[in-house]
C-alpha cells in the first residue's frame, strides 16, 4: 500500500467519524436539547434527523413519555397527632427541557428523587391538618387534588409537569397496629360475650315457653282423654244396663263365660273354689233359667 492510499484511508476514516458525530436522531417519544459548550442553544428539538457541529455542540435526549416516581413509605402525623405510614406515587413528564436540564442535569433519577421529596413534603403538610378518618376515606380525593396542585407549581422549577398523585396504601405503624389489633380483639370478644349471653337468655325463654306449652298441651290432652273415657264408660254402662234389662239371665250367662275365660286363660294359676259355689252355677246347669 502506497503512502497516498494510506493517507486517503485516514482521511476517509476522519470524514466518517466527523459525519457520524454530526448527525443525531430524536424519536417521537423523546425530548432533547442542543448544547453549545454546555449552554442550551435549542431547548426544543423536534423529532427527526438533525445535524450538529462536532466537538462544539452536544445533544441531551430525555424520555418524553409519562414517567412514574414511586416514593418510599413515610410516617406522617395527623391532626390528632396519630402516626400513619403513607405510600404514594406520582405521574409526570418532561415539559420544559431547558429547565429540566438545568435543574437535574438531564438525569431522570435525580428528577424523580427531587419530585419524591416534594411529594412527601406536600403529604406531610396536608395530612397534618386532617384527621385519620379524613385521610383514609373522608377527604382522600381532596387531599390528592391539593397535593397535585401544589406540585404542579413547584415542579415547574424542575421543568416537569405533574399529571397525577395517588396514595397506594395507608397503614398504621407496627407498634400502633399491634395495640389497635389488641383493642379491636378485646372489643370483639366483649361483643361476642354479650351476644352469647343474649342468645342464652333467649334460648332459656324459648325453652321455658316450650315447656309451658308442652305442660298445657299434656294437661288439655289428659283432660280430654278423661272426658272421653268417662263418656265411654257411661255409654258402656248404658249399653250393659239395656242388655241386662232385655234378658237378665242371658246377660248373666255371657258375663259368666267371660269370667271363665279370663280366669282359666293362664296355665300356672291355682284357684281353690267350692264346687257348689255360685261361680260354677252355669257349669253345673248350662240351661238358662228365668
Amino acid at each position: 500500500m502506497s503512502g497516498k492510499q494510506l493517507l486517503a484511508g485516514i482521511l476517509l476514516a476522519i470524514v466518517f467519524i466527523v459525519a457520524s458525530n454530526s448527525m443525531y436522531v430524536v424519536r417521537e417519544t423523546e425530548r432533547g436539547v442542543l448544547l453549545k459548550f454546555g449552554e442550551v442553544v435549542n431547548p426544543d428539538l423536534k423529532p427527526g434527523l438533525h445535524f450538529k457541529v462536532p466537538f462544539v455542540n452536544n445533544v441531551r435526549i430525555f424520555d418524553g413519555r409519562i414517567l412514574t416516581v414511586d416514593s418510599t413509605p413515610e410516617r406522617f402525623f395527623t391532626q390528632e397527632k396519630k402516626a400513619l405510614i403513607v405510600d404514594s406515587y406520582a405521574k409526570f413528564k418532561v415539559k420544559d427541557t431547558a429547565a429540566f436540564y438545568r435543574a437535574t442535569n438531564g438525569e431522570e433519577m435525580r428528577a424523580a428523587g427531587l419530585l419524591a421529596q416534594r411529594i412527601n413534603d406536600g403529604l406531610r403538610n396536608e395530612v397534618a391538618v386532617r384527621t385519620v378518618q379524613e385521610v383514609v376515606s373522608g377527604q382522600r380525593d381532596e387531599l390528592m387534588e391539593a397535593i397535585t396542585a401544589q406540585l404542579s407549581q413547584s415542579a415547574a422549577e424542575l421543568g416537569v409537569e405533574v399529571i397525577d398523585v395517588r396514595v397506594k396504601k395507608i397503614d398504621l405503624p407496627p407498634d400502633v397496629s399491634e395495640s389497635v389489633y389488641r383493642r379491636m380483639n378485646a372489643e370483639r370478644e366483649k361483643e361476642a360475650r354479650e351476644l352469647r349471653s343474649q342468645g342464652h337468655e333467649l334460648a332459656e325463654g324459648i325453652r321455658a315457653a316450650a315447656d309451658r306449652e308442652v305442660t298445657i298441651i299434656e294437661a288439655n290432652a289428659s283432660r280430654e282423654s278423661e272426658i272421653i273415657r268417662g263418656e265411654g264408660d257411661a255409654e258402656a254402662t248404658r249399653i250393659y244396663a239395656e242388655a241386662y234389662n232385655q234378658d237378665p239371665e242371658f246377660y248373666s250367662f255371657v258375663r259368666s263365660l267371660k269370667a271363665y275365660q279370663e280366669t282359666f286363660s293362664g296355665t300356672g294359676d291355682i284357684m281353690l273354689v267350692e264346687p257348689d259355689s255360685e261361680f260354677f252355677k252355669y257349669l253345673r246347669d248350662p240351661k238358662v233359667r228365668k
